[in-house]
């Protein structure tokens, strides 16, 4: 198997390490923009004699290889592994710390497919999984076992964007000798830097705004962890959930404008945010950009800005959530986030229906809201227009 770090860059900013990590011109040509390697297997000059340590699609691919690079580039990270969805890196992660009789925190507010994977997958095979509220310290602390392995943290989180202070509940991890893992996908590398705040793991769902683009399905572990990588690599290379090389490329070209895309969707949410807040039809505005809003000073201090995600509760409850989703124009109705044009969405019967009758169920009155780059004045029109009155 083929390991893949990131390069020495650190002497460059976010937006230059964004377009030039791991992006080397083809030397062959001298095309800028490096070829996909659309291969399932590469010839060995006598056997063993790997080119490049190439021997098969599955151990390794060029042009996944440099979206890995780029990704640690992005993250601080001494390793990146990308894979063929958010869950399956996920997944990986998961089996590469944890075993039968091990015990995992996991915050209240998460994506559904998350806990899904530990409750639905793990949970039986013997992993015990305790959720709790993410920004209370002491009630993380308590929750904490001798046996607890791995303290998984979302933020922001997914649908509420609740906040959690990631250098505080990587002391408590570490404390306790667990893995702490951020799920980044959120903020993004852009906005947020789990590994510089203390966390050993970082996870995405580079489908969302990693690629941006709403045209490639990925995912990500990002570690600086040498053992861990490796683990991390080895179940990828026998499992199989490999990312494909033109998904690497799409994702490698979204990522070239990762930073002036976050800029515009963090704008344009809190505008969005904004205009809500003690609007009559709405009860709660969740956004951490929002002065009031709980987690506003933690999220302050660790990202650069606050994102392109918001949710709403609407007053009239469930059925004017789900007439409300239904009516808009701009705002697409549609399963994930990140993309550059907008989409809407009502966790509790999508992105969350797996969570209903859990701790985590989310009520039907909450409305998310991926907030793209189309004028923001035209999304907030079309959002006042679906409002149901």
């Amino acid at each position: 198997m083929t390991s893949h770090t990131s390069s020495d860059d650190s002497k460059y900013g976010f937006a230059t390490r964004a377009i030039r990590a791991g992006q080397e011109f083809d030397p062959t040509t001298g095309a800028i923009i490096p070829p996909i390697y659309q291969t399932s297997t590469f010839v060995q000059d006598g056997v063993g004699g790997l080119r490049g340590g190439y021997e098969y699609g599955r151990s390794g691919n060029p042009t996944r290889a440099s979206l890995e690079t780029l990704l640690a580039s992005l993250e601080r990270a001494k390793h990146g592994v990308a894979f063929s969805s958010g869950l399956a890196a996920e997944d990986a992660l998961l089996r590469s710390t944890l075993s039968a009789g091990d015990h995992i925190v996991l915050g209240n507010d998460v994506y559904g497919g998350t806990h899904r994977l530990i409750n639905r997958i793990h949970v039986p095979n013997g992993i015990e999984l305790t959720t709790v509220e993410m920004a209370d310290e002491d009630a993380v602390r308590a929750a904490i076992r001798p046996n607890t392995k791995v303290l998984w943290v979302e933020t922001p989180s997914n649908p509420l964007m609740k906040i959690t202070d990631v250098a505080a509940l990587a002391a408590i991890g570490h404390e306790a000798g667990a893995t702490v893992v951020v799920d980044n996908t959120f903020a993004s590398p852009a906005l947020q830097q789990p590994l510089e705040l203390g966390a050993d793991v970082v996870v995405h769902s580079t489908t969302k705004y990693i690629g941006g683009h709403s045209d490639a399905l990925g995912g990500a572990v990002l570690t600086s962890d040498d053992e861990l990588a490796d683990k991390v690599k080895f179940i990828q290379f026998a499992a199989g959930a490999i990312l494909a090389p033109m998904e690497a490329w799409l994702t490698v070209r979204g990522i070239k404008t990762l930073a002036i895309r976050m800029e515009r969707h963090s704008r344009s949410a809190q505008a969005v945010a904004e205009h809500f807040v003690g609007h009559p039809e709405v009860v709660a505005v969740h956004y951490p950009g929002l002065a009031d809003h709980p987690g506003h000073d933690i999220a302050a201090r660790q990202m650069s800005a606050f994102g392109g995600m918001l949710s709403i509760e609407l007053r009239g409850g469930a059925d004017a959530a789900k007439a409300f989703v239904e009516r808009t124009e701009l705002f697409q109705l549609a399963e994930s986030l990140g993309g550059v044009e907008s989409l809407i969405g009502l966790p509790a019967e999508m992105t969350h229906a797996s969570v209903k009758g859990t701790p985590l169920e989310v009520s039907p009155a909450i409305v998310r809201l991926s907030v793209g780059i189309e004028e923001v004045a035209d999304l907030i029109a079309d959002l006042e227009q679906a409002l149901p009155r």
